[in-house]
């Protein structure tokens, strides 16, 4: 079977074998996305995954709720962020995922009151870079807890 980016990406963060990826959440895996057009655009993925947030039942859908805001509120807080923007959509993957978008201030006004698909060319934006986006994913975990796992250690975090 064919997977998606989705669940070839979840696949791929329990073997912590991702670079963007930022670490386990008690829903999911965090990672940092493939392009920055504003700095700390993360994405919460479902693990298990899951078609869409409504294949959720009532733990399950609260905790992956709960680790989206504190994602938003650990990027308030390790950035200079004035808002944060939730998406979740699953239109085209369909499988549980929620961009994270930190919004600033110093963006123009033409572009913060939109959403960031429409506001900013999202394919052509500064990819991701470890030596830029490091630093701020190692603030991320320290702020929430979390780790990546281990490729040595599959299946356990560190």
């Amino acid at each position: 079977m064919t997977q998606n980016v989705i669940q070839h990406r979840v696949a791929l963060a329990r073997q912590g074998a991702h670079p963007q990826l930022v670490g386990r959440m008690p829903s999911g895996w965090l990672f940092m996305a493939d392009t920055q057009p504003v700095a700390g655009y993360c994405i919460l993925m479902a693990d298990p995954v899951v078609p869409s947030l409504n294949d959720l039942g009532g733990q399950d859908r609260a905790a992956y709720l709960a680790d989206v805001v504190r994602v938003g509120d650990a990027l308030l807080e390790t950035t200079q962020a004035a808002r944060i923007n939730y998406e979740t959509w699953c239109n085209q993957e369909p499988s549980l995922h929620t961009h994270i978008v930190p919004r600033y201030a110093t963006e123009p006004d033409a572009r913060r009151i939109k959403p960031l698909c429409v506001a900013y060319d999202v394919a052509q934006a500064r990819p991701f870079d470890i030596g830029v986006d490091g630093p701020l994913m190692q603030a991320l975990r320290t702020v929430l807890g979390i780790a990546p796992v281990a490729p040595s250690h599959a299946g356990q975090e560190v």
